[in-house]
């Protein structure tokens, strides 16, 4: 059976054609409110990008993520693999977030919030606009010979690309080493660091890639997201739609013709002008309905609205809505689901909030020796070897520490030395003994509380496992 015309959308994307080959987008230069709202939140964004990793709070990184050390820090508080389940919980709140408000608005990330839509639209689109022209100089450039023209603009074009690519890859390595690391790599030279050098001019390729050439593609093909949004989406979702009641009527779309009594002649109020679809960046018509491709950049909202403007027809034609909204002028109601999600998201936010503050600043670990069993000694006192970990989760020196045992009556004897100091954001290791009276043990494996002073303060305490004979028990 043949598709119908107005549903062949459904049978391929926007941005491929008949023949099966790429349909490259030109979405026109938008502007409008939305896309004035949407610049001063992106050139925010990407004001924190930049400057994020040069923040210090208390010496630490304001946001940093080196993966190789084990090392994070979020919003300047230092995070160990010791933290890793806050992690796990803060990926978890992130995960329910996005999903809380893909329920209730759509793919709004996508168009307003997403490093992919801000880097395209904001940055490189634009300059794309400043050297090749609007979407009609963009058009007759690409099919025209390959004069002088078209190669001076697409060299400039594809070389400031190139740098900027560069710039982005620098950052996200200072999201991965530190800031203070890459601008020794930076005074240096790349010649005393060709390793990281060739690092940086991968990512750079890929960032150019994507950003000159797979563009939307990444929106349309590869982000999962715009999979999740068809799952978490109903028809109570306030999502960028067109008023097909108001836009279609009982004959339907019409060209515009002055003077013409449109409502009496049963003609909706769109006016088939196609701009919607012209400055879409994805390729798509949305009269056609929520689709995969729309991330909600409101561009078509721009357009349409001045549109309406200019023929003297209200707008709102295309804007934030819910089907229901559009079919039975329902309003946006926080239903069930919505409180669900809600609930969850602010029970684990509790639960992040609460363990971060219950988080010490000193992790210990104190284990056996392994393949080592308990050594008697004289005043029948039993002994047994241990090795320490001290991990220190602050940006302070913690001096002058020791081990004292408070479940057993015993003494702790480093093999090293009995005080020492834990360096700022490090750890110190090594090993000692344990000797407890044999009187005083209840069998052949008791469980010993060690504490950790520092300057005579406790500030942490471990268990152990402390073996002894048979006989004692």
């Amino acid at each position: 059976m043949e598709t119908p015309t107005n549903e062949k959308f459904r049978d391929s994307i926007a941005t491929v054609n008949d023949e099966g080959k790429r349909a490259w987008v030109y979405p026109k230069k938008p502007s409008g409110r939305f896309y004035t709202y949407r610049k001063w939140i992106s050139y925010g964004l990407l004001l924190f990008l930049f400057s994020a990793p040069f923040i210090k709070i208390n010496g630490n990184q304001f946001l940093l993520f080196n993966v190789l050390e084990r090392r994070f820090n979020i919003f300047g508080a230092p995070f160990w693999p010791q933290d890793f389940h806050l992690f796990v919980i803060s990926m978890v709140i992130g995960v329910i977030f996005i999903t809380l408000f893909t329920v209730a608005f759509g793919r709004i990330f996508c168009g307003w919030i997403c490093p992919q839509t801000i880097f395209m639209e904001m940055v490189f689109r634009r300059i794309e606009y400043w050297i090749e022209g609007d979407r009609g100089k963009q058009i007759r450039l690409d099919k025209q010979s390959w004069n002088a023209e078209k190669i001076r603009k697409r060299v400039t074009k594809w070389l400031i690309f190139f740098i900027i690519s560069f710039l982005i890859a620098n950052i996200f390595l200072a999201y991965l080493i530190g800031s203070d690391q890459l601008l020794q790599y930076i005074i240096d030279g790349p010649l005393a660091n060709v390793n990281t050098l060739i690092s940086l001019l991968i990512f750079t390729t890929v960032f150019y890639f994507v950003f000159a050439w797979f563009r939307e593609q990444v929106c349309i093909i590869a982000c999962p997201y715009g999979r999740l949004q068809g799952v978490l989406l109903d028809s109570k979702s306030i999502v960028v739609a067109y008023d097909y009641k108001r836009g279609e009527k009982e004959v339907g779309r019409a060209k515009f013709k002055k003077n013409e009594d449109r409502s009496s002649a049963g003609k909706g109020d769109c006016i088939d002008c196609f701009q919607c679809v012209h400055v879409c960046p994805t390729g798509i018509d949305i009269r056609n309905g929520t689709q995969l491709e729309c991330v909600n950049c409101t561009a078509c909202i721009d357009a349409c609205d001045h549109m309406m403007e200019s023929v003297n027809l209200p707008k709102g034609l295309i804007r934030y809505a819910s089907e229901e909204n559009i079919s039975k002028k329902a309003k946006f109601k926080f239903t069930p689901r919505l409180k669900g999600y809600s609930a969850v998201l602010f029970i684990l936010i509790g639960v992040f909030l609460g363990m971060s503050l219950l988080r010490n600043d000193v992790e210990a670990n104190i284990l056996r020796l392994p393949g080592q069993l308990y050594e008697r000694k004289d005043n029948n006192m039993i002994s047994n070897v241990y090795t320490y970990k001290l991990v220190n989760k602050t940006t302070s020196e913690i001096e002058d520490v020791h081990f004292r045992l408070l479940s057993h009556k015993g003494t702790i004897e480093p093999v090293t030395h009995k005080n020492f100091s834990v360096p700022k954001q490090g750890l110190a290791e090594g090993t000692l003994f344990i000797e407890v009276n044999a009187s005083v043990l209840s069998g052949d494996k008791d469980k010993i509380k060690i504490g950790i002073y520092s300057n005579n303060k406790l500030i942490e305490t471990t268990t152990a496992s402390f073996l002894g004979p048979r006989s004692y028990r």
